[in-house]
């Protein structure tokens, strides 16, 4: 199967899942909060950094649940307007 490119709001999107994350995450370690989540330290790191734009959907409820987020939260998040501030709040 060919991957099409990301558009520039794919990576937006990446940019800002990957922030809310961080900010979700606090002081917790990201080791602690991948094996938690049941990803690899890699992956939450590529996703945190805004190098994977566009995540499975397990991944991202896995680590949203460890990080006592709703997909709820996350999907208001990641889809607000674009230049829109932040609005949640770790």
């Amino acid at each position: 199967m060919v991957r099409l490119p990301l558009t520039p709001a794919d990576v937006e999107r990446g940019q800002r899942l990957g922030a809310l994350l961080r900010r979700a995450r606090g002081d917790r370690s990201m080791l602690e909060t991948a094996l938690d989540a049941r990803v690899s330290p890699e992956t939450l790191r590529k996703i945190e950094s805004g190098r994977v734009a566009t995540p499975a959907f397990s991944t991202i409820a896995a680590i949203a649940g460890v990080l006592g987020l709703s997909l709820d939260e996350v999907w208001a998040e990641i889809s607000r307007p674009e230049g829109a501030r932040d609005r949640l709040v770790s």
